[in-house]
C-alpha cells in the first residue's frame, strides 16, 4: 500500500466515524433554531397586541397629527385632536415604492408625494399605482397619552 492510499482510506474511516457525532450536532443545531423562533414569535405577538403610547395630547393638539417613526409596530403616524370622537392612526409608508405619504388636511386622504398614490382615512387604496392598502391601527386617549394598538 502506498502512503497516497493509506492517508485516503485513513480519512475516510475517520469521516465515518466522525459522522454521527456531526449528525447530532446539527439536528441540535436545528432544534435549538426552532425554540428561539417560537419564543421570539410568541414575544413579537404579546408586543404587538399591546397598547403603545406614541406621543401626549399636547403633541397632539399642537399639530394635529404624530408622527412616530421607530416603534415595533412601525411607523405610525396619528392624525386628530383630543376633542375628534376617532383618531386616524396608520403606517405612513406608501405601499408601492416606500415612500413616506402626507396628510392632506382639505381633501382628507393621505397622499405620496413619489408617485400621487392615495389613499382614504381607513388606509385603503383610492388611486394607484399602490395597490395594497395602508396599514392601520386602533387608537385611544389615556392619563394625556396618544395610545395605538395593532388592528
Amino acid at each position: 500500500m502506498n502512503r497516497r492510499s493509506f492517508i485516503s482510506l485513513f480519512l475516510f474511516g475517520l469521516l465515518l466515524k466522525c459522522s454521527p457525532a456531526l449528525a447530532t450536532v446539527k439536528h441540535k443545531t436545528k432544534s435549538r433554531h426552532k425554540t428561539k423562533s417560537r419564543l421570539k414569535s410568541r414575544q413579537h405577538k404579546s408586543k404587538s397586541a399591546q397598547w403603545i403610547s406614541v406621543g401626549t395630547v399636547a403633541e397632539l393638539d399642537k399639530t394635529g397629527q404624530i408622527y412616530k417613526e421607530k416603534t415595533h409596530l412601525g411607523a405610525i403616524l396619528v392624525i386628530g385632536t383630543s376633542k375628534s370622537k376617532k383618531l386616524i392612526a396608520v403606517n405612513p409608508t406608501c405601499t408601492h415604492l416606500g415612500c413616506k405619504v402626507d396628510w392632506e388636511i382639505a381633501d382628507k386622504i393621505f397622499l405620496c408625494p413619489c408617485h400621487a398614490s392615495e389613499f382614504t382615512t381607513d388606509g385603503k387604496v383610492k388611486n394607484g399605482p399602490a395597490t395594497k392598502p395602508l396599514a392601520t391601527y386602533k387608537t385611544k386617549i389615556e392619563r394625556n397619552q396618544v395610545m395605538v394598538k395593532r388592528n
